[in-house]
């Protein structure tokens, strides 16, 4: 007979209640909780880390969208950062975009621009980069004293090379000849004339002076008469053929005053025409009592005194605003039936600001305009400033039709600046008057 004996559990492993505990004491059963508690946390923060990371990623992509946005309708004048950039490459093509626009919107604005903007222009292209001019003008002039008739006929223009776009094929010989072919369809040639007056000398104008000999007397010139030819289009040796006529005022020296000034242009229908130089000749020194043809080389064009401006300057820097003030005009010869009125225009820092217009007067010998314009400078400091006043006439009969009498510019660049504009920062808040010669 087998008798099974059984044993109790310790007494350590049974509560009171009859239930299973763990051998440990309370200090290792808290230590074990702690960590655990410790592993929570640390899965949590990880956790918190990831979703603040997905939400700056999204939040960084809606700022680069608001910054397109704002670019596209505010800042005209913010550099483009595509450079700078190391991100994905979509959004790098987004900053390109972004660039692209910002151009387009500078061309559409500057587009705005009425055609008497674009004809200004056309004058104040700067010729002190042509250092050396190609081509010569064939064309004959004839005088017929019984009838005090000049006639001036522009013939050809031969051995054109057009400047601006010369590349650096020129070391092959096969891209040089390729370069010429691209040269002579680029062009599109006419030709400028002008008879010159010379008047009654001029008053001392300081910023003439300057760069000239004292013995040198300075003369206000008159555009007696302005015509242009026909465009050749694509052609560096353009056939012209085109005659013009005027009545000259009967007097015996009546030649020995003129001069024949004929400008050979480039036609640019987006831009402005670009002067590829110029014969000047002094009628009086030729015989064209018959028709006399001649050829003459280009030469780099210069201007010419037609008058003189008294002008005002005053800067402002709390409000940051420039008073232009258009005081007095004096020209060389006076015409009844014709009105002037002035257009000036500033560009500041590469922006160009919304030209102004003074109100049409009487032209006269001295003619009083005493008008002040206001113009408010975007930024500050000025860099580059640049102030241009056009002069223009018009007839009372066609108050449509204008022409350019001349013009007179003051400027400020980051190296050098005009002696009025010194004259002007040195009288904060007082207008400064000054002389200025009126060139065409």
């Amino acid at each position: 007979m087998v008798t099974m004996v059984t044993y109790p559990p310790p007494a350590g492993l049974l509560s009171q209640a009859g239930e299973l505990t763990m051998p440990f004491s309370d200090a290792v059963k808290f230590s074990i909780l702690g960590v655990s508690v410790l592993l929570l946390l640390l899965a949590l923060a990880i956790l918190a880390w990831q979703i603040f990371r997905c939400f700056s990623q999204t939040h960084t992509t809606c700022n680069q969208q608001d910054v397109v946005d704002g670019d596209l309708l505010y800042s005209h004048d913010k550099p483009a950062t595509s450079g700078n950039y190391s991100g994905p490459p979509s959004l790098k093509v987004e900053d390109v975009n972004i660039e692209s626009n910002r151009m387009s919107r500078c061309l559409l604005q500057n587009s705005f621009s009425s055609s008497e903007s674009v004809q200004a222009d056309i004058d104040t292209r700067p010729q002190d980069s042509i250092k050396k001019v190609h081509g010569s003008l064939r064309f004959s002039v004839y005088f017929d004293r019984v009838q005090s008739r000049l006639v001036v006929c522009v013939l050809q223009v031969e051995g054109l090379q057009d400047h601006s776009r010369a590349t650096s094929l020129q070391d092959h010989s096969r891209a040089t000849s390729l370069q010429d072919h691209s040269r002579a369809t680029s062009l599109q040639p006419f030709v400028k004339v002008r008879l010159l007056w010379a008047g009654s000398e001029a008053a001392e104008v300081e910023s003439l002076r300057q760069g000239q000999a004292e013995a040198t007397p300075l003369v206000l010139c008159t555009v007696l008469e302005e015509w242009h030819t026909r465009i050749v289009k694509g052609s560096c040796n353009p056939l012209f053929g085109d005659q013009f006529s005027c009545i000259l005022p009967e007097d015996k020296d009546t030649l020995s005053h003129i001069d024949l000034r004929m400008e050979v242009r480039d036609f640019d229908k987006f831009s402005r025409h670009t002067v590829l130089g110029e014969v000047r000749i002094p009628l009086g020194n030729l015989n064209i009592s018959y028709p006399l043809e001649l050829q003459e080389d280009l030469q780099i064009p210069q201007k010419d005194l037609v008058g003189e401006v008294l002008l005002s300057l005053r800067f402002l820097p709390t409000s940051q605003r420039l008073e232009v003030g258009l005081l007095k005009v004096r020209l060389a010869v006076s015409e009844t039936d014709s009105a002037m009125y002035a257009r000036i225009s500033i560009q500041c820092n590469q922006s160009k600001l919304r030209y102004q217009k003074t109100s049409a007067v009487p032209r006269c010998l001295v003619t009083v305009f005493n008008e002040v314009l206001m113009f408010s400078l975007p930024e500050f400091p000025l860099e580059q400033c640049k102030i241009l006043v056009s002069l223009y006439e018009t007839r009372t009969p066609k108050k449509s039709s204008k022409r350019l009498i001349g013009q007179l510019s003051v400027a400020k660049e980051s190296s050098s600046e005009d002696e009025h504009w010194t004259l002007m920062l040195r009288s904060v808040r007082q207008p400064v008057a000054k002389w200025h010669g009126l060139l065409i």
